[in-house]
């Protein structure tokens, strides 16, 4: 693989409507990826990028003001009980989202997307990371995405797996690995929030799973070879101290409009002073 510039999408639910006002950014400036890795919704939306290059920023910006989310998370707080009274694990079924991704996407196989892609999901049996670098992609994607406890867990093969984000946030080492000189990093805008201890009880698993999931991040970008460029386009982000609630309100998307457009306008200032070396 031929690789000098990739894009690393990260995960983050409904929030990861800024990477497509990143994404939109990047197009504007002419940046265009050799490979794309992505993981959980990153995935999602980096298949979507990799299967339609040309045309992927209307589309992923029309998929996502449709209301992804809802389609993707579908149904009443009845049928969310009813599904977890009866699975006893999820609260929603993976259906929906597989029928989206499968009319939406030309191609039914990884390597024939017209950009290299890769998605990680997290391997229940191996408890390790799982890199889909070909095969069926709307299972490698589905598995990407499922959420514990809200999606069920996708069997691949012999294997089941859990979202990517458990294993991998934001995953800059794979894009390096693969033999990228210029990274770019699109993630959801959590990164740019500083933390502070818990106070309530809620924003302690909430802050305990956000310290586990920049930890990787972190460690990754300290461990950077040198002749690397890396660039974290800015999300705009609400930077004020605290945790994020807005992961507990996962079916909101009343702020989508304004993620994407604010990740716009963040990336471009951010592109028009660094301009690719």
């Amino acid at each position: 693989m031929n690789v000098d510039t990739a894009f690393v999408l990260g995960g983050g639910g409904v929030l990861g409507a800024h990477e497509v006002g990143m994404l939109r950014a990047l197009d504007e400036a002419g940046v265009k990826p050799d490979v794309i890795v992505g993981t959980s919704v990153g995935a999602l939306n980096g298949v979507m990028l990799a299967a339609s290059p040309g045309d992927a920023v209307a589309g992923l910006t029309d998929l996502w003001q449709s209301d992804v989310v809802r389609t993707a998370f579908a149904g009443s707080w009845m049928t969310r009980i009813s599904t977890l009274a009866r699975t006893g694990t999820h609260l929603h079924s993976s259906g929906p989202l597989r029928r989206l991704l499968a009319e939406m996407l030309p191609v039914s196989r990884i390597e024939d997307l017209a950009v290299p892609f890769q998605c990680v999901a997290a391997s229940v049996e191996r408890a390790s990371a799982h890199w889909f670098t070909e095969g069926p992609v709307v299972d490698a994607v589905l598995a990407s995405c499922a959420v514990p406890g809200l999606l069920p867990p996708v069997r691949v093969g012999d294997g089941h797996f859990l979202d990517g984000g458990l294993v991998h946030s934001i995953p800059v080492g794979r894009a390096v690995a693969l033999g990228a000189r210029r990274v770019y990093v699109l993630h959801v805008g959590r990164i740019e929030r500083p933390l502070v201890a818990p106070r309530r009880p809620w924003e302690v698993g909430l802050i305990a799973f956000e310290i586990a999931r920049r930890h990787r991040f972190a460690e990754e970008m300290a461990a950077l070879p040198a002749g690397i460029e890396v660039h974290v386009m800015p999300a705009g982000a609400d930077a004020r101290p605290g945790v994020d609630l807005s992961q507990l309100r996962y079916r909101d998307s009343s702020r989508i409009s304004g993620y994407i457009e604010r990740a716009y306008q963040a990336s471009s200032r951010y592109l028009a002073q660094h301009s690719p070396t």
